[in-house]
């Protein structure tokens, strides 16, 4: 069966890339879907959001729905046949987690619940395979007073401009030791063996997995020279003004809903007279069903 992300399918990718530019989002307006209530879409709203993930693995729904309620993210994923929650360690008991900052407590020591930057990345990146994280929902209940933005890259569209640039980047990347997360130990969690893997990746279905981070503690490349370079071709891509990265803030009530595509968030500030900044982030071992 030909694949468009198989390196020996030329015609298959050429095809497909065209396809793939064709539909291309040219801003991130293109990407909001109004709805009403997140839980109950409509056929409409539904179709909405399912074309744009076929255009660009991703959607960002806007709702008035401002209650501090994670059965909003919850039953919005089910409508997308996303169900296997990855109920990690520090979730909460329903398999979903509180993204807010932590001043004490073993959370306090992630970033994700601080206020600091987080760099390029995919969800579980350090996930063993059988928990591999292809589908997200990131649902936005509080913002912060300033601050708090994503940038949002199709992992899909990556693959096409590494690829267009040399395809023995994507040789080099998918390799199965091309990134190894190091062993970790932590008094609470125990011990997290070392979980070696590809960047890309094909599921069972022939879907395009990315497994990444732009951080350069806590991780090891293969020394190599074809690695070496198709990571820091990536990493310029990603540092680069591409007209298909996005820029977001999610406002609350909005939400992301995403084959777990490359993504950032910059530093933010929470007022101290307001309730602090307050997002829902549920991940899943599914992809988003959009057929």
């Amino acid at each position: 069966m030909n694949n468009p992300f198989e390196l020996n399918d030329i015609e298959g990718y050429l095809r497909w890339r065209e396809r793939k530019l064709a539909a291309a989002p040219a801003a991130v307006s293109e990407l909001i879907v109004e709805v009403a209530d997140p839980r109950a879409l409509t056929a409409n709203e539904h179709a909405a959001l399912a074309a744009c993930i076929s255009r660009c693995n991703m959607a960002i729904y806007a709702s008035p729905m401002h209650e501090a309620d994670t059965d909003i993210p919850r039953l919005l994923g089910a409508q997308f046949g996303l169900k296997q929650l990855d109920a990690n360690w520090l979730a909460g008991e329903d398999g979903i987690s509180e993204i807010r900052v932590f001043d004490n407590g073993t959370r306090q020591n992630y970033i994700p619940y601080t206020d600091r930057p987080i760099k390029w990345h995919t969800d579980g990146y350090y996930n063993s395979p059988e928990r591999t994280i292809r589908g997200m929902v990131l649902h936005c209940v509080r913002n912060a007073s300033s601050g708090g933005e994503n940038q949002l890259m199709d992992h899909e569209m990556t693959y096409l401009l590494l690829r267009d640039e040399n395809p023995q980047h994507i040789r080099a990347l998918m390799q199965p030791d091309a990134m190894t997360i190091p062993e970790r130990v932590d008094e609470t969690d125990g011990v997290r063996p070392a979980q070696s893997g590809p960047v890309f990746s094909l599921d069972a279905q022939g879907k395009l997995h990315m497994r990444y981070t732009a951080r350069t503690r806590s991780i090891e490349w293969k020394k190599d020279a074809a690695t070496a370079a198709a990571v820091a071709t990536l990493e310029k891509l990603l540092s680069s003004d591409t007209p298909h990265i996005f820029r977001a803030r999610l406002e609350p009530g909005m939400g992301l809903l995403c084959n777990n595509v490359l993504h950032d968030r910059s530093a933010f500030h929470d007022d101290p007279t307001h309730p602090p900044r307050l997002l829902y982030r549920a991940r899943y071992l599914d992809r988003v069903e959009i057929s």
